[in-house]
C-alpha cells in the first residue's frame, strides 16, 4: 500500500499567509513538519490525517516578541500558557535579562535572583527553581541545549547585557566601576561569538525602577544601567556589523537622554543602521500624548536624514497591572515605595516597622501627592499630560480584584474611601456590613486624605489586599492605530515576567480582534504584523506558510474571537510548577487548533500529548 504523500490536510480554511495581502479559501497539506503544498480541493486521498478548517481562519504560528520565558522554559518547555493562545515563537533575554551564561552564582551573589526578582516582580523562591534547572555554561551550550529538552514554541534569543557586563566583571564590580579596557574587549568577543553562534543582538534597559534585590544593593540598578554610552556604542557596534538587533528601554528620568541613545540607530551618525526595538508605543492614562513623541522621534530617525531603523513595541490591550498591597512594578518608581518593595517578600514585620517610621511617612507623602496637588512645577507639568511620574496614585482608577472586606470587591478604592469618609462623619448606616464596619472602625480618625487611607490599608493588609490599575491603553482606546503604525512592532507581551501583576499572553489575539473589528483586510495586515514582519526585522526563519516553511500554523474561530473578553479572562491560578500562584489568560474557544511543526499541541480546548513530550520548537539562529 502506498504511503500518503502527505501527513495532514487542512481543508477550506480562509487562509491569512502572513503576506498581507487578502484572505483566500484554501486547502494546507504539510510533510515532515513543513508545508508541503497549498491549493483549492487538495485530493484528500493523499493525506493521513484531514483537519477540517471550514469557518476558520488559518495563519501562520503567532510570534511573541517580549517575552521573560527563559525562566521557565526549563521547568516547563511546552510553554503551554503561551501555545494555547495561538503563539509559536518567543523571543527572550530581553531588557538586559536573561540565563544564557548559565546560573552565574558567585559566593553569595545570585545574579539571575538578584536581577530578575524585582524588575519582573517574580518572587525569590520562584526564580531559584528556575537557577537550579540551569545545566549549561556558555552561550553556544544555551542554544544547543534546546535541542536535548521537550520545547514547544521556538526560541529567539538576545544576549542580556546586565548579565554580559556581570559575565566579565562579577556582579559586585559591574555596578560599581567601569570595566577596564580588557574587560569591555573580553565584552566585546563574547557578544561577537553569541551572534555567530545565532543570537538575534543585544538587550539592554534604561528603565530608572529596575533595582537589584540583593542586600546590600536594594537601592542600586541593575548592572547595564551603569554602562557608559561609550560602553553602549562599542558593543552595540558589535550588533550593528552583523546587522543584528539592539533590544532597549528608554530612559525615562531624562527624555534627552533617552533620544541621544535612541540615536545609535542611525546609519547616518554611526556608519551603519542598527535594527532598534524599543519600548514602547502605549497611550498612558497619565501622558496619554507621551506615545507621539516616540513614533515622531521614530519618524525622524527612520528618515533619509538619518537613516535608522527603529521600532517601539505596542501592547494589543489595556495596560492593565495588579498590586498585592504596594507589591507590584507600579510602584518601584516612588522612592519611598521602592523601600518596602526591596524587602524580602514574606518580610511582614519589616514593612509595618518602615510604614511606622516618621521620615518614611513624610517621604511616601511627598511621593503620593508629587504632581497631583498645589501650585507648583510637578502639578502644572502633570494637568499638561508631561508628568515627572508615570505611577498611577489616584483612587478611583484603582479596583479591587482581592479585597480583604468582601463588600469590597469589585469597587474603586475610591468608592470604599468616600464611603469612609461619611462614615467618620457620623453616618454610621454608610457601613454596609458588620465586617466593613469594623474595617471601618480600625482606620485613623479623622482619614486626611488618599495618602493616609493607603497607608492604613498597607498597615493593615500588607499584600492582603489585591487590586488592578489600567496604566495604559484604558479602554483600548486609539490601541489598533498604535498596532498599525509604521514605526511600531505588535508584541509587548512580556509574557512570562511579573507573574502575579500581568497576563498579557493572548495580547496578539486582542491585536486580531482589533483589527477585525475593523475589516478583513485590516485582519490580514495584523497576521503579517504579527508573524512574517517580525520575524524578518529579527532575522529569523518564521511567520510564512511558503512551501517548505516549517509547519507552525493556528486555527482560529472568528465568531468565537468576536464574542472573545480578554478582560474577563484572567485567572490568578496556582501552578505547581512554581509552587506559587500566577495570573493567566483563557482564550478557550477562540484557538481552534495550533501545530508546531506539523504536529498538533493544542486542539478543541485541550493540549496533546506531544505538547512537553516530543521536542517540536528549535533554537531559531538569526540570519
Amino acid at each position: 500500500m502506498t504511503a500518503p504523500a502527505w501527513d495532514t490536510l487542512i481543508r477550506n480554511a480562509l487562509v491569512f499567509d502572513g503576506t498581507g495581502g487578502p484572505p483566500r479559501q484554501q486547502d494546507i497539506a504539510l510533510r515532515d513538519g513543513r508545508v508541503a503544498a497549498r491549493g483549492e480541493a487538495l485530493p484528500l486521498s493523499e493525506a493521513g490525517r484531514v483537519v477540517e478548517g471550514e469557518g476558520k481562519w488559518l495563519m501562520p504560528g503567532l510570534l511573541d516578541i517580549h517575552t521573560h520565558l527563559d525562566l521557565e522554559v526549563d521547568l516547563e518547555p511546552g510553554l503551554p500558557e503561551v501555545v494555547r493562545h495561538g503563539t509559536t515563537t518567543v523571543l527572550v533575554g530581553n531588557c538586559s535579562l536573561g540565563t544564557c551564561f548559565g546560573q552565574q552564582v558567585e559566593g553569595d551573589q545570585n545574579p539571575i535572583v538578584d536581577c530578575f526578582t524585582r524588575v519582573e516582580n517574580i518572587p525569590k523562591s520562584v526564580l531559584q527553581r528556575c537557577v537550579d534547572a540551569v545545566t549549561w555554561s556558555g552561550t553556544g551550550a544555551y542554544l544547543d541545549h534546546f535541542a536535548d529538552i521537550p520545547l514547544g514554541p521556538n526560541v529567539g534569543v538576545f544576549v542580556p547585557h546586565s548579565m554580559l557586563r556581570v559575565e566579565v566583571m562579577g556582579l559586585q564590580d559591574s555596578i560599581s566601576r567601569e570595566p577596564t579596557e580588557a574587560e569591555l574587549a573580553r565584552m566585546e568577543t563574547l557578544l561577537g561569538q553569541a551572534l555567530e553562534q545565532g543570537y538575534m543582538g543585544m538587550s539592554t534597559d534604561g528603565l530608572p525602577f529596575h533595582y537589584l534585590a540583593n542586600a546590600p544593593h536594594t537601592d542600586q540598578r541593575i548592572p547595564t544601567q551603569f554602562a557608559s554610552f561609550g560602553e553602549m556604542r562599542r558593543l552595540l557596534q558589535v550588533v550593528r556589523d552583523r546587522g543584528r538587533v539592539w533590544q532597549t528601554t528608554p530612559i525615562l528620568e531624562n527624555r534627552a537622554k533617552a533620544f541621544l541613545y535612541f540615536l545609535l540607530t542611525s546609519g547616518r551618525l554611526f556608519g551603519r543602521t542598527l535594527k532598534t526595538s524599543a519600548l514602547s508605543a502605549v497611550r498612558f492614562v497619565l501622558a496619554p500624548k507621551a506615545s507621539r513623541a516616540f513614533l515622531g522621534f521614530a519618524a525622524l530617525a527612520n528618515s533619509r536624514l538619518l537613516k535608522g531603523n527603529i521600532h517601539f513595541q505596542a501592547l494589543g490591550t489595556n495596560f492593565r497591572i495588579w498590586s498585592d498591597g504596594i507589591v507590584s512594578p507600579l510602584y518601584e518608581e516612588l522612592e519611598s515605595t521602592s523601600k518596602l518593595i526591596a524587602k524580602e517578600y514574606d518580610d511582614v514585620e519589616g514593612r509595618l516597622a518602615l510604614l511606622n517610621d516618621p521620615q518614611f511617612i513624610a517621604d511616601f507623602r511627598r511621593d503620593w501627592h508629587h504632581g497631583r496637588r498645589g501650585r507648583n512645577l510637578a502639578h502644572l507639568k502633570a494637568r499638561l499630560g508631561l508628568p515627572d511620574l508615570l505611577v498611577v496614585r489616584e483612587l478611583g482608577r484603582m479596583i479591587f480584584d482581592g479585597a480583604p472586606v468582601p463588600d469590597w470587591e469589585g469597587e474603586s478604592l475610591q468608592a470604599v474611601y468616600d464611603r469612609l469618609d461619611r462614615y467618620q462623619r457620623g453616618y454610621s448606616d454608610n457601613a454596609r456590613s458588620e465586617a466593613e464596619r469594623a474595617a471601618f472602625d480600625a482606620f485613623p480618625r479623622p482619614i486626611v486624605d488618599d495618602a493616609e487611607f493607603m497607608l492604613h490599608m498597607m498597615r493593615a493588609y500588607d499584600k492582603g489586599f489585591r487590586f488592578w490599575v489600567d496604566v495604559a491603553n484604558k479602554d483600548k482606546e486609539g490601541v489598533l492605530p498604535l498596532l498599525l503604525h509604521r514605526n511600531t512592532l505588535p508584541g509587548f507581551n512580556d509574557s512570562g515576567a511579573h507573574i502575579t501583576n500581568m497576563a498579557f499572553f493572548d495580547g496578539n489575539l486582542m491585536s486580531l480582534k482589533l483589527a477585525q473589528q475593523d475589516s478583513l483586510a485590516t485582519v490580514s495586515t495584523m497576521v503579517k504584523r504579527l508573524t512574517r514582519e517580525p520575524a524578518e526585522f529579527f532575522g529569523l526563519d518564521v511567520g510564512s506558510l511558503e512551501i517548505g516553511a516549517q509547519a507552525d500554523i493556528v486555527l482560529i474561530d472568528p465568531e468565537a474571537l468576536s464574542r472573545w473578553d480578554d478582560n474577563a479572562s484572567r485567572q490568578f491560578i496556582y501552578r505547581d510548577l512554581f509552587a506559587h500562584k500566577q495570573l493567566v489568560s483563557r482564550s478557550d474557544g477562540v484557538v481552534s487548533q495550533v501545530l508546531i511543526r506539523g504536529e498538533p499541541v493544542w486542539r478543541d480546548g485541550e493540549f496533546t500529548a506531544a505538547l512537553g513530550r516530543d521536542t517540536l520548537g528549535r533554537a531559531l539562529r538569526a540570519a
